[in-house]
């Protein structure tokens, strides 16, 4: 099983996925931890990343599409896998399609979780005050102004792959903007209705 999360920044992917990476028992590749394990071991393409992000961009296609290729080849990546943050562009979603052809492998579906932009900023100033509270500090690129500019980055770049695998037919919606619990279950009954793995 190979499937994709859509989602504006904060709309719980990464909660999600740690549910799907337990019940159906395949890895999560984010590539935002990918690349922050590469920005914290200061790696060339880490600090390169590193700067990138902290301006609260996007990381160039090339030093994304090579850490998941890379990453993609693993053992554990052979029953199906998780991406979180990738693709990003039709761009990308492109070089996807063609990096699981040659490996004679396709996305399953791609799930958006849909979700009110208002509440979301109110999670991430919550996320900020329980942050500080437990003493420490907030990420850097966790700030109203960066999430403001990445909320339009992805409404610019990212909302278009909606299009892009509605026309694939492998679109599911959920919404988003129930508990966790409520959340999973709409995911689970999606990939439960898939079968088994690829």
């Amino acid at each position: 099983m190979i499937l994709i999360f859509l989602g504006p920044p904060g709309a719980g992917k990464g909660t999600q996925a740690a549910h799907i990476v337990e019940r159906y028992n395949i890895p999560q590749l984010s590539t935002g931890d990918m690349l922050r394990a590469a920005v914290a071991a200061q790696t060339p393409v880490g600090k390169k990343a590193k700067a990138v992000m902290d301006a609260g961009n996007l990381v160039s296609d090339d030093i994304v599409s090579a850490i998941v290729e890379e990453r993609i080849e693993a053992d554990d990546c052979a029953g199906g896998f998780l991406l979180d943050g990738f693709p990003r562009t039709d761009a990308q979603a492109e070089m996807l399609d063609v990096m699981l052809q040659k490996k004679e492998r396709s996305v399953d579906v791609v799930i958006e979780l849909k979700v009110d932009e208002a509440a979301l900023l109110d999670r991430l100033n919550k996320r900020i005050e329980e942050t500080r509270a437990r003493g420490e500090a907030p990420r850097k690129d966790d700030t109203e102004e960066t999430f403001k500019y990445r909320l339009q980055v992805y409404r610019d770049q990212t909302a278009p792959l909606i299009p892009f695998y509605e026309r694939q037919g492998k679109l599911k919606d959920v919404d988003g903007m129930g508990s966790v619990d409520a959340v999973s279950a709409q995911i689970d009954a999606i990939l439960d209705e898939l079968g088994p793995s690829n």
